[in-house]
Formats: C-alpha cells, structure tokens, sequence
C-alpha cells in the first residue's frame, strides 16, 4: 500500500516537472524586418546628337526652284546633269559651314549649314539651312536664302540663336561682286527662321547697329509699350521705322520712331511709346526697329524683341 502510494506520488512529481520545464510559446514573437525591393532605375538612354558628317549625306530641299524638290547628298554634294548650259542641269552642296547647337531649348540639338545651289551660269544662291534632330537623323526643316554669290565669313549657334557674318550685294554692287558686309542673328520659332537682328557696314567701315534695351526679350506686356535703346549711327531724317507682328508673321502695327542724335549720321537715342490696344492678351508679338534706305528700301540695320501681351 505505501509502495502504491508512492508509485502514484512519484508519478505525479515527474508529470509536473516536465510540463514545467516544456516550452511555451512567446506571447511578443520576434519582428523580421521587411527588406523592401528596390527597383533599378530605368537607363534613359543618351541623345545621339547629329554629327558634320551625317550632314554631308541628306536630303536637301532644293530652294530656288519653285517646286522645291528633294534631294539626296553624296559626300556633300548632288548633282544632276552633266552639262550646265542644260535646263535640267542642277547642283547642290553643302560648304564647311556647318555648327551644331541647341536652338529650341529642349536639351537636343539642332544643325545650321550653308548650302550653295546652281542652274548653270553664273548664280551661285546661298542658303541658311536648320535640321531638326529625330532619333539621331538629320531631317531638313527649315531654309532662308542669304543672297546670290554671298561671300561667307562665318556661321555659328550661340545662345539658341544662328550668328551669321557674310558679305552681300548691296544697292551699287555688281553680281559678281558683293561688298555689303552683313550681319544676321536667327532663331527658330514655329520651325521657322525669323531674323532677329541685321547690320550692315558703312562705306568708311561703321557698323550700322540698332539696339533695343527695353524692354527685353520675352517681357510680359500689357496696355502700351515704351521702348528705348540707341542707334550707332542716326539714320536718314533721324527716323526709325517699327513694324509689331505676330508669331506667325502677321502685321499688327507699324510707324516711325524718332532718333535724338547730336549731328547727322552720329550715335544716337529712341524713347518712344506704343499702344498695343486690340491685341489680344496671350498674343506673342514681335517688334522690330528698322533702319531702312532711302535709295532703294533695304535694310540698314534691324532690331527686335519678342513680347508676350498680358
């Protein structure tokens, strides 16, 4: 009987000892940290910008014929026909100006090259021509003839604008021989060339310059417009002419602009003041001063601003 009853209290001490020394499970379990996937950056590939070379070997679009034909270089140059006293006989080819730089402010390059075209005899017309840059490929976008024989100086991209140094024929000149040294800034708005400012060089050497310091380009106007800057030399009967246009190359206004100069021909100053009533408000304007001939009508010298009407 006390065997039995120690049997059972021994079995009960050994129940108990177990169950105490079993594990039990944790009421605040252990915290794994999460490691959050970290996705690659995408590789926005690099611009592939146009290069001298891409430019000897496009298609060009001929400017002095009327239907404007497209055609196709082969290093530099194109050809058609063999004898240029031919109606059919033309020739095109693009010279060692060429600079490439950003005219649009989109971070991709655009080309500007000179082109000369001939028909036989002895025109020799040339151009100013834009490429645009898509997918990496030259594609011709815009031209403007700089004149017949021009004699180029240079030719750049600064400052989103095309800088161009040439020589052309002025009134007197003969046609194999020009002597109005020119020149010419550029930019390209809606895919066009619009010149921004023109001089030429008097007979002793002068520039003729015209220089609009207010407001400045890409001011925010509204009700009328006072415009000031000064001449480097006063023009004939100390008169300016300003023309307002549109994006598009509408005319708006025009009328003329009185110089203040101390003598005829010296350096002088404007200040004067437009209306700019009935355009509407959001309207990109542009307004240019120009110096323009007596003799004939051409330019002298020209300035211009772009503005945006509030």
């Amino acid at each position: 009987m006390i065997y039995k009853n120690f049997a059972k209290l021994f079995l009960i001490l050994t129940l108990t000892t177990l169950a105490c020394g079993l594990p039990t499970a944790s009421t605040n379990p252990t915290t794994v940290p999460v490691q959050e996937a970290t996705l690659a950056p995408t590789e926005i590939p690099p611009i592939q910008q146009l290069t001298v070379d891409q430019l000897k070997n496009v298609q060009y679009q001929l400017g002095v014929q009327e239907q404007h034909t497209v055609i196709q270089l082969t290093d530099g140059q194109y050809q058609q026909g063999t004898d240029p006293t031919s109606l059919d006989f033309a020739y095109a080819g693009v010279t060692e100006y060429i600079s490439i730089g950003d005219l649009t402010g989109d971070g991709i390059n655009e080309a500007a090259a000179i082109f000369f075209e001939n028909y036989g005899g002895t025109g020799q017309f040339g151009f100013l021509t834009i490429y645009s840059n898509v997918n990496g490929l030259p594609v011709f976008l815009y031209s403007v003839m700089i004149d017949d024989r021009p004699i180029i100086n240079s030719m750049s991209i600064e400052n989103g604008e095309v800088f161009l140094d040439a020589v052309t024929h002025g009134f007197e000149d003969a046609g194999c021989c020009p002597m109005l040294g020119t020149t010419r800034r550029y930019v390209l708005a809606n895919n066009q060339l619009r010149m921004v400012n023109y001089t030429t060089a008097t007979p002793d050497g002068t520039k003729r310059v015209i220089e609009i310091t207010s407001p400045i380009n890409g001011a925010e106007v509204t009700g009328s417009l006072q415009v000031s800057g000064n001449v480097s030399t006063a023009p004939f009967e100390n008169n300016l002419s300003y023309f307002i246009y549109d994006e598009v190359g509408n005319q708006i206004a025009a009328g003329p602009v009185a110089v203040s100069a101390p003598d005829l021909g010296a350096p002088g100053t404007f200040n004067e003041t437009f209306t700019l009533e009935g355009i509407p408000a959001g309207t990109t304007i542009y307004l240019e001063l120009q110096d323009i001939s007596a003799a004939d009508g051409s330019w002298l010298a020209m300035d211009a601003v772009k503005l945006i009407v509030k």
